[in-house]
């Protein structure tokens, strides 16, 4: 990690007084802890660590995304896409394919990556929220401190967010992580889109009763993640409680890398290979970074590549057919539902369809 910068909550109020004169379109930064009207007007306020209280003088109407998960959540409230995300390749907008009545185009997006998150795009697209956790900013690169959160708090619009999708980055140690749902109703509460985050609450709650009689009560797959590296390498993913497994932890998996003793490649940035993965043998082999292909190309291009391996062809998944792609690493409410109805597939052959695809339509188009 390049920095151990942290913007927390007594920073975001010691630069208060600062902000909330300057008018800022959407809202500014305030001390204030209560939620609601103040003196009378339209403004409100929500709260959410690391960023503090951020008071609105209006819903936002454009915004700025810092991953697929917070994405997805805005999709889900009814909202246009997000002006730009981190990287464009990791929101998956196929996953909406499933979903009629809900598409997004992401041809004009922009990446935020692609520029070194300069400040200038910023400014450019002077949006009315940036659903970002600073901190991931200041941590990924080194052209962030907290004057730069500020002045471009100051100056355009206020940054809320928290790192969801991952626990295993240091800088996030000392402030609240949330799980998928308790974001989202923060962010339920920044678009004013209460009823929306109720309806689809209501929904998930009804899909994890699914879930939970689908899951076999004497039956716990070791499944291992892996991110293709370089030849026969893999980066390994142990499965912790960032929103990015979910799914894995919903469907009461064992993490086959975890138990076997080897650290995540975010901790490690080490690599595996097929005579390491053959040592712990798991059930299942589940590879990341391969959701743009559909399950036939990626039957054809990755898997016919382990059968035919002089290793990989001894690993029980593959001789069984349990290698699978493995999901994305930010999920929100919608994507959610398709990956883990297709986890649900993979694992313990359901052939049906465990939820309801029109609803989730409904509620995102407001009809519900």
């Amino acid at each position: 990690m390049a920095n151990d910068n942290h913007w927390t909550r007594r920073t975001v109020l010691r630069s208060s007084v600062a902000v909330a004169g300057l008018g800022v379109a959407a809202g500014c930064i305030t001390g204030d802890d209560s939620n609601g009207d103040t003196d009378g007007s339209e403004s409100y306020s929500v709260t959410m660590e690391p960023v503090g209280t951020v008071e609105f003088d209006s819903v936002p109407e454009t915004w700025m995304g810092n991953n697929g998960s917070w994405a997805d959540m805005g999709i889900a409230l009814g909202q246009d896409p997000p002006e730009g995300v981190w990287l464009t390749e990791r929101f998956h907008t196929q996953y909406y394919d499933e979903i009629p009545g809900v598409s997004v185009d992401k041809s004009d997006m922009i990446a935020l990556s692609e520029s070194g998150a300069d400040r200038e795009v910023f400014f450019e697209h002077d949006v009315d929220v940036h659903v970002i956790d600073p901190n991931f900013l200041m941590n990924r690169y080194e052209g962030w401190d907290e004057d730069d959160i500020e002045e471009v708090e100051q100056a355009i619009a206020p940054f809320f967010g928290n790192s969801i999708f991952s626990r295993d980055y240091t800088w996030h140690e000392d402030y609240e992580y949330l799980s998928l749902y308790e974001a989202f109703e923060k962010l339920a509460e920044v678009f004013q889109e209460q009823e929306r985050y109720e309806a689809f609450a209501d929904l998930h709650d009804e899909f994890q009763a699914t879930i939970d009689d689908v899951v076999p009560a004497d039956e716990s797959p070791e499944v291992a993640i892996l991110w293709p590296a370089d030849g026969d390498s893999y980066y390994p993913y142990t499965i912790d409680k960032g929103t990015s497994f979910k799914q894995w932890h919903d469907l009461g998996v064992r993490d086959a890398l975890g138990e076997g003793g080897l650290e995540d490649f975010h901790d490690s940035r080490g690599q595996i290979d097929y005579e390491n993965l053959l040592e712990i043998d798991p059930d299942v082999l589940l590879i990341r970074g391969r959701e743009e292909q559909t399950a036939e190309e990626f039957q054809d291009e990755i898997v016919a590549d382990m059968e035919t391996h002089n290793v990989a062809s001894s690993l029980t998944a593959v001789q069984n057919g349990d290698v699978y792609r493995g999901g994305g690493l930010y999920q929100g409410p919608i994507t959610n539902l398709v990956l883990t109805e297709r986890a649900a597939q993979q694992l313990y052959d359901v052939d049906e369809e465990l939820f309801d695809r029109q609803r989730v339509s409904d509620i995102v188009n407001g009809e519900f």
